[in-house]
């Protein structure tokens, strides 16, 4: 008896295997092939390391010696939420990972399970690995989730992300430890997280409150849309609705349109009449959200592990994975180039700050009497600045332009934590030895950003880029330690 119970109990371990070696050779059969993902993206290729080392590390020098010094004395960071983090020093004095040193981050953005999370499943090639991100129909991705390179799989808890000062994600602990509970990374050796780092986030629900996420939704999403060189939002057929939440979202990427990509997921599970239909209703909903002349680009697709669904336009939609992809490409292949124009663009308005206060220290001094109330004289100049021509002598004499300008309103929080004796003019930021930090400041935007962008691209001179009256560099302050 026990002998054929034995029996009967190996006939069904054989049928048991032949059943998930079929299962198997089924999934094998029906997964899509990824190898173009490494040809597009030329994965294989060697990338010239040194030579971007070399970028870098002038990128920094410039930073350092030029644009912080200016940050500092004028307290820009106290203005602006988005500070420069150029890393942590060494003992040998070179900076580690950083802001500036960090690779192209890459958002994705979207209503509830539309295929976020499964995208980059496809794109990273995780499928039945470990650390796959979940997905599933019903919303599964409650963190915001940063998956980038390391030299083993591993998953690292936002608090210690954020502890961290080599990585360029410190200053989200100012969103408190809710949302650093919220924040997950995932660390992984791939070829592909050499050259860029992706950010999964939270599905937009319509019908929940940012308060009951228990930390800032919207504040997070703006850090790292600050911070994103492209942004993926994305769409399935069922999930058109434009609410709230996804309204509120869309302001928070004005003035980011160009690196915005719309992406229309799940498309193989239309037929190609009902495709066009979504496919102009997707953009119905979208038209009122995104006032720019030229809308963004939309790819129309099915990005996960699995073949295309049978009688649908394949070749279209391998067509639109490709051209995705290349864009992809085109942004990791840029990366350098996008850094020296970021940097560039931050000492401009780190620039236009200092002229501003320097304009209103300037002021309050013209003002001043023996008699005079020195809190009442500096508060009838920062309620009514234009009473006193402060924003537009800055425009009359700099060649600024107003949409440069800071905001009004933001000057008077700002004087308001930051007595106006606290700071120097201009003319008084000088040294015998190292000059004027306008001079540096305007050096640095007027010709040594410039410079280090035609030399990683021989050949492509930045037109405009090295005359002030590209970038308004207007009146200097004289050096009072030399002789004219």
């Amino acid at each position: 008896m026990k002998g054929i119970v034995s029996i009967c109990c190996f006939i069904s371990l054989l049928v048991l295997a032949s059943a998930e070696e079929e299962v198997e050779d089924v999934l094998s059969n029906i997964l899509r092939d990824r190898s173009h993902i490494d040809e597009t993206l030329r994965l294989a290729s060697e990338e010239n390391a040194a030579e971007k080392l070399a970028a870098l590390q002038k990128l920094r020098k410039i930073y350092h010696s030029a644009i912080k010094p200016m940050e500092q004395a004028y307290k820009y960071n106290e203005l602006r939420a988005h500070e420069i983090s150029a890393g942590r020093t060494l003992g040998d004095g070179n900076t580690d990972m950083g802001e500036i040193t960090s690779k192209p981050m890459v958002l994705f953005l979207g209503p509830w399970s539309v295929g976020k999370s499964s995208m980059i499943n496809y794109l990273l090639g995780l499928k039945d690995s470990p650390y796959q991100l979940y997905t599933g129909a019903e919303p599964t991705t409650s963190e915001f989730t940063v998956i980038m390179h390391g030299e083993k799989t591993r998953s690292i808890e936002g608090i210690v992300m954020a502890a961290d000062s080599s990585r360029s994600f410190s200053p989200l602990e100012k969103f408190g430890q809710s949302f650093l509970e919220k924040l997950i990374g995932i660390e992984m050796p791939h070829k592909l997280l050499e050259r860029v780092t992706f950010v999964d986030t939270p599905g937009i629900i319509e019908n929940r409150k940012q308060q009951e996420r228990g930390y800032p939704f919207n504040d997070v999403c703006q850090w790292f849309i600050d911070r994103a060189d492209l942004i993926f939002v994305t769409f399935d057929p069922t999930k058109l609705d434009v609410g709230l939440e996804l309204e509120m979202l869309f302001r928070q990427l004005k003035g980011r349109e160009s690196q915005i990509r719309i992406i229309l997921n799940k498309a193989d599970n239309l037929a190609t009449q009902d495709l066009m239909r979504v496919y102009g209703a997707l953009f119905w909903s979208l038209a009122p959200l995104i006032n720019v002349t030229e809308p963004p680009r939309v790819y129309v697709s099915s990005f996960w592990p699995y073949d295309y669904a049978p009688d649908t336009s394949r070749e279209l939609f391998k067509r639109e994975e490709i051209s995705l992809l290349e864009d992809l490409n085109q942004v990791i292949e840029n990366r350098m180039e996008n850094k020296i124009a970021f940097i560039r663009q931050h000492a401009i308005r780190v620039r236009i700050h200092a002229l501003l206060v320097d304009r209103y220290v300037q002021t309050f001094k013209d003002k001043m009497s023996y008699f005079s109330d020195p809190d009442l004289v500096f508060k009838e100049i920062v309620d009514d600045p234009d009473k006193f021509f402060i924003f537009k002598s800055i425009l009359a004499k700099t060649n600024v332009s107003k949409f440069d300008l800071p905001n009004r309103e933001a000057y008077q929080d700002f004087f308001g934590v930051n007595p106006i004796d606290s700071f120097k003019s201009l003319s008084a930021q000088c040294s015998y030895s190292g000059g004027c930090l306008l001079d540096k400041i305007e050096k640095a935007i007027t010709s040594e950003l410039p410079g280090l962008l035609s030399s990683i691209n021989p050949g492509k001179a930045p037109p405009g880029l090295s005359s002030c009256e590209a970038t308004g560099c207007g009146d200097k302050p004289k050096n009072r330690y030399r002789k004219n």
